[in-house]
């Protein structure tokens, strides 16, 4: 039931006037019109008083407040919207929305507080990979620059590891600033039908010269004559196969091999990529997509690598609305899966013919 100041007074009033005149009736001698006088008298003087005690001290400071509350609201549609000032409590009512706002708040401080804690994080990370590699040419081209450079065979060797270490600076550079670009949205993806097939092959024969030097075998999980037809974009999920196999081969260990299977259903292709490498610990599981999370620190910078390729997939995935998926068992290795829109081929033969009678008309 809802109460205002007006209503609130006219029920006080009526009340008092009751007793009033219940209380003047006791006594003999008093007329009706006595009683009477003395009922309108204490009713309009008690309502008088009562209204505008609530609506100028109470009722009037009260609706400020929900006025500020429904402010707040039209910023934060997060905070509920049953508000109904007034009420039978209404000092009960704004303290409910106040305290449910306050922890609102705390919540998003509490958020705030772990994304500087993170930015934090970041910069150290970022710094400590960026001084790695600077370091290390600095000292080459310094030992070159106090005499070295005038021995030929000190100075290529010199000069080799320099650059390498400058091409993984540019390669982490690189890495840091697509992260940058698909987290803002200045990538685009452009989605387009193809077959993940020759993109797989295609990504084998860029890693064949390392596999061959550990001896690692690159193979689909079975021999496939029909193609596997996703809707995506193939320039970045080629991307993420070229970051999910280069961790499979950085950590599959030698004489091994790494495994590409696709399961396909009526509506989506699955893709695996499975190593059988030493494996992640469970309590590694969780944070391995994350910006420069290393395993193994030390291991893992002799392995080479920026730290920041699953961060990568992770990203491109959930640009297609997909997640990456990972099972892992300590010495047996680890199986990275995500999943794509499947096409089916007699659709795509429709897509050709259409585009076909489209330039032919």
């Amino acid at each position: 039931m809802v109460f205002s100041s007006r209503l609130m007074a006219l029920i006080i009033a009526t009340c008092i006037a009751i007793v009033t005149i219940s209380f003047l009736s006791i006594f003999e001698g008093i007329s009706n019109l006595a009683l009477l006088v003395t009922a309108m008298v204490s009713f309009s003087s008690a309502y008088l008083l009562i209204y505008i005690l609530l609506d100028f001290l109470i009722f009037r400071e009260i609706n400020k407040v929900y006025n500020l509350l429904n402010k707040l609201r039209k910023k934060d549609i997060n905070l509920s919207d049953d508000t109904k000032p007034n009420v039978l409590n209404p000092f009960k009512h704004i303290n409910e929305e106040i305290t449910y706002y306050v922890s609102l708040k705390q919540r998003e401080i509490d958020e705030l507080k772990k994304l500087e804690a993170f930015r934090k994080e970041f910069i150290a990370d970022v710094s400590h990979e960026l001084k790695t590699p600077i370091f290390a040419a600095q000292g080459f081209l310094h030992t070159l620059l106090d005499g070295a450079i005038k021995d030929k065979n000190v100075r290529t060797r010199f000069l080799r590891k320099a650059a390498k270490s400058l091409d993984g600076l540019d390669i982490l550079v690189q890495d840091l600033l697509t992260l940058s670009h698909i987290e803002t949205g200045e990538i685009k993806m452009h989605f387009d039908t193809f077959d993940m097939i020759p993109l797989v092959e295609e990504v084998f024969d860029q890693f064949e010269e390392k596999a061959d030097k550990k001896q690692i075998k690159l193979r689909f999980d079975k021999r496939r004559t029909k193609p596997v037809l996703v809707y995506a974009d193939p320039k970045r999920i080629m991307q993420v196969m070229n970051n999910l196999i280069s961790n499979a081969l950085k950590y599959g260990g030698e004489n091994n091999e790494v495994i590409i299977g696709f399961e396909v259903d009526k509506k989506q292709v699955s893709v695996s990529v499975i190593d059988f490498g030493e494996g992640i610990p469970p309590d590694d599981l969780k944070r391995i997509f994350e910006r420069f999370y290393r395993v193994d620190k030390s291991r893992s910078r002799e392995r080479g690598g920026t730290g920041l390729g699953l961060a990568i997939v992770k990203h491109i995935l959930e640009g297609h609305n997909t997640k990456v998926s990972v099972t892992s068992a300590i010495g047996k290795g680890s199986t990275f899966s995500f999943r794509l829109p499947r096409v089916r081929l007699e659709r795509l033969d429709e897509e050709v013919q259409s585009k076909e009678e489209h330039v032919t008309h």
